[in-house]
């Protein structure tokens, strides 16, 4: 009899790649992964749920559908992979903004400032965790409404604010969040993108609707420069039944919060645009290079378990061409040895390898 392939949560989980960090195949698939669960948001973004395929997600990602297979059971597998990546992307974004010393009036608005942060800046990863969960199976539902609870149970906590909050109909808490994640479901659906990659226009099935859909959302959406505007009347809206007019009113009152700095995308996939085929010796290099910054060619040969020097200097050359790695010695010029660093789009690659190699791994 075949084999069965193991599931999902058995394949990723418990995944080391070594002491070293460079032995086992573990960074190459690792960095599919990745590419894949990017693509998905990206894909999703655009086409919605409903008309993303498997197919869409192999094109934009750029490997084989045998390879998807390999990592994810099915599309809800992979799915549900990209939804928990935005769902820790939006928890670092309220937990930077959020205190827990502070009174439930305040927590509540710095919670909703740090969300509405997250979707100004991870507008495609936002729709996939307000907009595109509904329907897709049920572990997603599941994963869905475990996060509505926590909100639920936060929002719960007004009941403490005064005595006639503690008389509200049990549903309350309930209804808030349901009303704020509609509010923010209209608005993420008028702003939704367009993207010629993954558009209806690509595939041949209506150009025409996709981009009139588009217009029109649009046009009902261009009031906001950001989400960010909503905070007052987000906050107001969930203070009311607890703590009254009043203070709703002083909260819808407020002026927009500065914006903080954004933070770097957290959805894209540094490998997109980059003319190379993946391989496991690329990921060694790489790791070997970030790990001893300005090593020579002999120091990184070494780390990447690469025995010929020819071999090594061919790779080298190849990904400086590209851009990942810059040369700061000064070489044979001198008589001097090289000294290899990653450069910025080489530490964006070296970080998606080090990050899921983490998540991979349990870390």
């Amino acid at each position: 009899m075949p084999a069965k392939r193991q599931p999902t949560a058995l394949k990723h989980r418990g995944r080391a790649p070594g002491r070293d960090g460079l032995r086992g195949r573990g960074p190459v698939t690792e960095i599919q992964r990745a590419r894949m669960i990017a693509a998905m948001i990206d894909v999703v973004s655009v086409r919605g749920r409903a008309e993303t395929t498997v197919a869409h997600v192999v094109a934009r990602s750029g490997v084989s559908r045998r390879t998807f297979y390999e990592v994810f059971d099915d599309f809800e597998d992979c799915f549900l992979a990209a939804l928990e990546q935005s769902l820790r992307c939006a928890s670092q974004y309220v937990l930077d903004a959020y205190s827990p010393a502070e009174k439930w009036r305040a927590r509540i608005r710095s919670a909703l400032v740090g969300a509405l942060e997250f979707l100004d800046d991870e507008p495609a990863m936002g729709r996939l965790c307000i907009v595109e969960t509904l329907g897709v199976g049920v572990r997603v539902q599941e994963r869905r409404m475990a996060v509505v609870d926590v909100l639920v149970a936060v929002v719960e906590e007004g009941r403490k604010e005064s005595r006639s909050a503690s008389k509200l109909p049990p549903l309350t808490a309930e209804g808030v969040v349901g009303g704020v994640l509609s509010v923010l479901h209209a608005r993420l659906l008028a702003m939704r993108p367009s993207d010629s990659r993954t558009s209806r226009a690509s595939d041949g099935d209506g150009v025409g609707r996709s981009k009139d859909a588009r217009g029109s959302s649009q046009r009902a959406g261009e009031h906001l420069d950001s989400l960010l505007e909503l905070s007052g009347a987000l906050t107001a809206m969930v203070v009311l039944p607890y703590m009254g007019q009043a203070v709703a009113a002083k909260e819808l009152a407020r002026p927009t919060p500065r914006r903080r700095p954004p933070r770097g995308s957290a959805s894209g996939d540094p490998l997109r645009d980059l003319d190379m085929r993946l391989t496991y010796r690329t990921v060694r290099v790489l790791l070997a290079i970030a790990a001893t910054p300005d090593a020579s060619n002999r120091k990184i040969a070494t780390a990447a378990g690469i025995e010929d020097q020819g071999q090594i200097s061919k790779l080298l050359t190849r990904l400086e061409k590209l851009g990942l790695v810059v040369n700061r010695g000064a070489g044979r010029v001198h008589g001097s040895p090289n000294a290899w660093s990653l450069t910025k789009k080489g530490m964006e690659v070296e970080r998606l390898v080090a990050g899921q190699m983490s998540v991979g791994s349990g870390a």
